[in-house]
């Protein structure tokens, strides 16, 4: 987590966590209640400016609410360890069938996205954000 190159993980974190961003609708704000679903396809991301972005400066119907979730930075490391690249990236994979192979093997995806400054600029570095398409809690098996 340095600020090095186009595709580092820029976040906020301390020795043992790591802030990452995911919006909601009010409802689930603050609980984690109903419609919160763990069947749910869902992404954190690291970046604030690249979550705000996304979710229209929280304008978009069911992202009204950004919030700012402290993770333990192991679990963090290790959902990274544990991913696959959403597709396929000549020159990372050695085939679209070892891709393939590793992205269903994989309980979490990544994808690198154009980062976004404060002010909504697009920026030349990349923004990670880390996704489970499984209904499995992360850090599970498959």
């Amino acid at each position: 987590m340095t600020d090095v190159g186009i595709r580092v993980v820029r976040a906020a974190y301390t020795a043992e966590t790591v802030t990452v961003y995911q919006a909601y609708v009010p409802q689930v704000a603050g609980a984690f209640v109903a419609p919160f679903s763990r069947n749910r396809m869902t992404w954190i991301k690291p970046s604030f400016g690249w979550m705000m972005h996304r979710s229209g400066w929280a304008a978009k119907p069911g992202q009204e609410r950004v919030l700012a979730i402290e993770i333990i930075r192991d679990g963090f490391e290790w959902a990274l360890a544990h991913s696959c690249l959403s597709h396929y990236q000549p020159g990372t994979h050695d085939s679209p069938q070892a891709w393939a192979a590793r992205r269903d093997a994989s309980p979490l995806h990544i994808q690198w996205d154009p980062d976004r400054s404060l002010t909504g600029e697009r920026l030349a570095r990349r923004a990670i954000q880390v996704g489970s398409w499984s209904a499995q809690p992360i850090g599970t098996s498959h």
